[in-house]
């Protein structure tokens, strides 16, 4: 008799509410031998997900990385080539500022059969759970996902002060004060609306909102803390102003194509 090849399935577990996770991911954990999990993984609900597997925590919290990330794929690896079904499950999507490339590089170094199961990434859902869209017509045809973990360069927030759209910003509120004024010094309007969107999806959820020249301070005052989305710009208004201010907004975002349209004609 052979014995099992083994494999890696890469899952990612959306923002961390169990309904969120996608039929794959459920029937990937129903099968798996061992499960790696992180901290912003859907980890309450797993004994009863996963309930044949040894499951792993392998989370990191900002600053403190108990298994370090070289280590974290030779456990994949290494339970992969010792027969195991191993899933990775990762919060929100294992390829969206989730190291997933380099656990997959790993995996095929090794010989080992590794597949991904996308995940609802935070960028988007966590903000929606607030009832920010991050584009809307009329008023932002683009969005861009930003890492926060380490501070922007001067040319990035150049970059991005001139794109326009919508700005969300992952695992930055240790660096969204000199983000924000990096921004503002870069030529954004100081008063673009923002919201920081905390624990999304999550009993615990709030949003804090104040314009970019305050988002800072606001979220000091606030005490808030990750994990965290980060909104920046006119879409936050939606959210924040009511049915009446947002009406209002879409009448001028509409107001001012026509007149782009006229101009053009």
């Amino acid at each position: 008799m052979t014995a099992r090849t083994g494999s890696v399935t890469l899952v990612g577990g959306g923002p961390g509410d169990p309904d969120l996770l996608t039929v794959a991911a459920v029937r990937a954990l129903a099968a798996a031998d061992v499960v790696l999990f992180d901290r912003l993984a859907p980890a309450a609900a797993l004994a009863a997900m996963a309930p044949n597997a040894r499951l792993i925590d392998v989370g990191k919290t900002p600053g403190h990385h108990p298994i370090p990330q070289h280590e974290i794929e030779q456990l994949l690896v290494s339970h992969a080539l010792a027969g195991s079904r191993v899933v990775r499950l990762k919060g929100g999507d294992p390829f969206v500022f989730g190291r997933g490339g380099e656990e997959v590089e790993a995996c095929r170094q090794a010989g080992v059969p590794v597949r991904i199961v996308p995940g609802v990434s935070s960028a988007i859902a966590v903000p929606a759970a607030a009832g920010i869209p991050v584009t809307h017509r009329s008023i932002s045809r683009m969005f861009t996902v930003v890492s926060g973990h380490a501070p922007l360069s001067s040319s990035e927030l150049a970059h991005l002060a001139g794109l326009g759209g919508t700005i969300v910003i992952l695992m930055g509120i240790l660096n969204l004060p000199s983000i924000a004024t990096g921004l503002v010094g870069a030529g954004m309007d100081p008063q673009t609306p923002a919201a920081i969107v905390e624990q999304g999806w999550t009993p615990r959820q709030r949003t804090t909102f104040a314009d970019l020249a305050g988002i800072g301070a606001q979220a000091a005052l606030a005490g808030v803390v990750s994990p965290a989305v980060v909104v920046i710009g006119e879409v936050v208004r939606l959210a924040r102003g009511g049915d009446d201010d947002a009406a209002a907004i879409l009448a001028e975002a509409a107001a001012s194509a026509a007149s782009a349209t006229g101009s053009a004609g």
